[in-house]
C-alpha cells in the first residue's frame, strides 16, 4: 500500500473519531450499529449502481461512502471496553485471507480455480465450527435471486449440483416451464387473476365489459393464488437461477439490467406522451401497444 494511501485511511479514521467525540457531531454521536443499517444497505446498492455504469469517478465516490460506514461501525465498537477498532477488523480479515489461501501463502498445491473454491469452503467450515450447515451464513434477507444463487452454489462447490451441466440446467428450466403452463391452464379465475394487481388503490381501471373508466374499489382484495401456482413459479425461477449459475451469469445483475432497459424505454414513452399532450390513463391496449412499438423503434 502506498504511504499516501495509508495516511489517507488514518486521516479518515481520525475524522470519524472526531465526529464521535463528546464535542463532535450530535447526529453522528447518536448513531448505533442498528441505526446505521439502512445507510449501509443504501450505500451498497449505490456501489452496485456505479458498477453497472456510473464510471470510475462515481464508483470511487460510492466506495468511499461504504468505507465510511465501515469506519463508523468500527468507531462505535471501539467505544465499548471489550470492543474492537478498524485495526482489529483489518487483522481478522488479513489472517482469514492467509488461512484460506494456503496455495499462495503456504505449500498447498492446487489444480486450478475449482480446487481453490473447494478448499475455500473446507477451510471456512473449519473456522466456523459453530455452524451446523454449509448454508449457514447466507443471509435470508438477500434478494430472492441472490439467495437462490448462494443456496445452490455452496453445495455445488462440494459436488451436490442438481444441474451439473448446461444441458441439464436447460432441461430443468423447460420442465419447470411446462409445469407452470399446466398449473396456469388448470388455475381457476386465471383470466382475471392479475386484473386487480394492475392498478393501486386510488387509481383507475378500464372495465372490459363497459369500456368505461371506474375507480378502483379499495376493499376489493386480489383473488388468492391458485393452488400450486406459486410453487410452479418458484420452481421456474429456481431453475432459471441454476442455468444462470451454470453459464456464469449473475442472475441478480442480469435481471436488474433487463429491468433498467424496460424502465428507460418506458420513461421515453412517457416523455413522448407528455410532449403530445396524451394522457396515458386513457389509452386502450391497442394504443399502448402502438406507442410501445414506436418507442422500441427509436432505440
Amino acid at each position: 500500500m502506498r504511504d499516501e494511501a495509508a495516511g489517507s485511511l488514518r486521516a479518515l479514521n481520525e475524522v470519524v473519531e472526531r465526529l464521535r467525540a463528546p464535542d463532535g457531531c450530535p447526529w453522528d454521536r447518536e448513531q448505533s450499529h442498528a441505526s446505521l443499517r439502512p445507510y449501509l444497505l443504501e450505500e451498497t446498492y449505490e456501489v452496485l449502481e456505479a458498477i453497472d455504469g456510473g464510471g470510475d469517478e462515481t464508483l470511487r465516490e460510492e466506495l468511499g461512502d461504504v468505507l465510511l460506514q465501515v469506519f463508523m461501525h468500527c468507531a462505535i465498537a471501539a467505544e465499548d471496553d471489550d470492543g474492537f477498532d478498524i485495526g482489529d477488523v483489518a487483522e481478522t480479515t488479513r489472517a482469514k485471507m492467509i488461512h484460506r489461501h494456503p496455495h499462495v501463502f503456504g505449500d498447498t498445491a492446487v489444480d486450478g480455480a475449482a480446487e481453490v473454491v473447494v478448499n475455500w469452503e473446507r477451510l471456512k467450515r473449519s473456522e466456523k465450527g459453530r455452524r451446523l450447515s454449509l448454508l449457514d451464513g447466507i443471509p435470508r434477507a438477500l434478494p430472492a435471486l441472490a439467495f437462490a444463487q448462494g443456496v445452490q452454489r455452496r453445495p455445488a462447490r462440494l459436488g451436490l449440483d442438481e444441474t451439473p451441466t448446461t444441458e441439464s440446467a436447460v432441461a430443468a428450466l423447460r420442465s419447470a416451464l411446462d409445469t407452470l403452463a399446466t398449473a396456469v391452464a388448470s388455475a381457476p379465475m386465471q383470466s382475471t387473476r392479475g386484473k386487480d394487481w394492475t392498478v393501486t388503490e386510488g387509481e383507475i381501471r378500464r372495465e372490459p365489459a363497459s369500456g368505461h373508466l371506474a375507480p378502483q374499489t379499495p376493499d376489493e382484495p386480489p383473488p388468492p393464488a391458485p393452488a400450486g401456482l406459486d410453487d410452479a413459479m418458484g420452481e421456474l425461477l429456481f431453475a432459471a437461477v441454476a442455468l444462470a449459475r451454470r453459464l456464469r451469469v449473475d442472475p441478480e445483475g442480469a435481471l436488474r439490467a433487463r429491468t433498467n432497459r424496460f424502465a428507460d424505454k418506458f420513461r421515453v414513452l412517457e416523455q413522448r406522451a407528455r410532449s403530445e399532450g396524451a394522457d396515458l390513463h386513457d389509452l386502450d391496449p391497442a394504443q399502448w401497444r402502438r406507442r410501445w412499438e414506436e418507442t422500441s423503434a427509436l432505440r
